[in-house]
Order: C-alpha cells, then sequence, then structure tokens
C-alpha cells in the first residue's frame, strides 16, 4: 500500500494547498485504490470485489438467566476499575464491565465469572473453602 501511494499518489500530484485539500485527494485516491484499481495480488480483482462484507449476525435472542442460587454461586458488582473480588482474590474482567452485575460460579479450583449469560473469564481459585460473603452487591450509594 504504501509503495503504491508514493509512486502512484504522492508522485502524481504536486503540493497541496492545505491540509484539508490533501486529505480530500487522500481520500479519493484510497477509495479508487480499494474499489477501482485492479490488484496483481488479487488476480486483477479490486479490494472491494475480493472483500465484500459478510451479511450481518442475525440478531441474537437473549436467553434466560440460569438459576444462581445454589451454594456454589457468589454474586458480585464489578468495580470501576474492572475488578472482581471473592474470597480476597482479585480478578481482572475488563473495565468495559464496570457497574455490572457478576456472577461467580466457584467450583472447587476455578472461578467462573458470568456477565448474564456469557462466560466472560475463568481463573485458577487461589483460596480453599467457602466463600463467606454470598451477595456482595453494593449500589453506588456504598449501601
Amino acid at each position: 500500500f504504501h509503495s503504491s501511494m508514493r509512486s502512484e499518489f504522492l508522485s502524481s500530484t504536486s503540493s497541496f494547498a492545505n491540509l484539508k485539500a490533501a486529505q480530500q485527494a487522500l481520500d479519493e485516491w484510497v477509495a479508487y485504490y480499494n474499489s477501482a484499481r485492479p490488484h496483481q495480488s488479487l488476480d486483477m480483482d479490486t479490494p472491494a470485489q475480493r472483500f465484500t462484507p459478510a451479511a450481518p449476525a442475525s440478531p441474537t435472542v437473549a436467553l434466560p438467566v440460569a438459576d444462581r442460587s445454589g451454594d456454589d454461586w457468589v454474586s458480585r458488582r464489578v468495580c470501576s476499575n474492572g475488578i472482581v473480588c471473592v474470597s480476597w482474590q482479585q480478578v481482572c474482567i475488563g473495565r468495559h464491565h464496570a457497574g455490572a452485575r457478576c456472577d461467580v460460579h466457584v467450583d472447587g479450583e476455578l472461578l467462573r465469572f458470568f456477565i448474564g449469560d456469557e462466560l466472560v473469564k475463568t481463573a485458577a481459585r487461589t483460596s480453599t473453602g467457602e466463600v463467606r460473603n454470598k451477595r456482595a452487591l453494593r449500589t453506588s450509594a456504598g449501601t
């Protein structure tokens, strides 16, 4: 791409009046490069001919959340930094889950973290014994 840009785009133009004009010319060249210009590496097809987007995914139907009231399940709220704590063990499941309810399946040596029905992460458990605080959900007010 960069070699083609240098040899085809930059060598065929003089200097641009301003940054906006340069960006507009580059946008036009990229559109031409991807939709009209044949590429030897693609058997003389254009990238647009070869790489068409797949059909959009069909909307998924939400499944009912499984019963998580047993002794091997605990509930937590994901902290603002993406951390969930179970029995003093801190596991990061991602900041993008901050504030979400996280159900954790405590299974012997593993912790399985679920947001809704999605398994987000599995981590090795560093402690043994029963988790004392089963429902450690706090509101934003701290109650």
